[in-house]
């Protein structure tokens, strides 16, 4: 294709967006105008589990946009009022650490997405895990988690989203 076939057919595809809009200017000026200039846009923590749930009988439960809150650039989502509210009183104490990654993954030193199904309370503390394997050697090895939590701040920043389990 020439210089000038080139211009031409790029010329070809822009014309509806250069083309008069009504009301007046150009299609690609009225599409520049009416795009936001800063979308925030939060996450959906846990695939939508209840994180106080995880504490208490029976395990987790799914929550409900009717009991949801935004905490740390993220929806969290609650199976009760109860539970919402307990989590506004304490976040920390129920959000999963190390920002709800595989705690395996994070002992070497990797951020690994995590099952949301597949977890442990250890020392009062949930942690995810990727599969039932990695679940298990922490079960076994509780210093694990201490070690993961040491290696926790050096991959902190790597995060897409602001971290969601501040240090007490």
């Amino acid at each position: 294709m020439t210089g000038a076939a080139l211009v031409t057919a790029l010329a070809a595809m822009l014309a509806p967006w250069l083309a008069p809009w009504p009301g007046g200017g150009s299609g690609l000026a009225a599409a520049e105008v009416a795009l936001p200039s800063r979308t925030r846009i939060e996450l959906l923590t846990l695939n939508g589990f209840d994180p106080v749930s995880y504490f208490l009988e029976g395990g987790p439960e799914a929550g409900t946009a009717r009991f949801e809150l935004s905490w740390g650039g993220r929806v969290w989502r609650f199976s009760s009022g109860a539970n919402r509210e307990a989590f506004r009183d304490d976040p920390p104490a129920y959000a999963p650490r190390l920002g709800g990654y595989d705690a395996a993954g994070v002992l070497e030193g990797r951020l690994v997405d995590a099952d949301p199904l597949v977890f442990a309370v250890i020392g009062e503390r949930l942690y995810l895990f990727r599969n039932s394997e990695r679940r298990a050697r922490f079960l076994a090895e509780p210093g694990l988690a201490r070690q993961a939590e040491a290696a926790w701040p050096g991959l902190r920043a790597l995060q897409d989203v602001p971290p969601t389990d501040a240090p007490r």
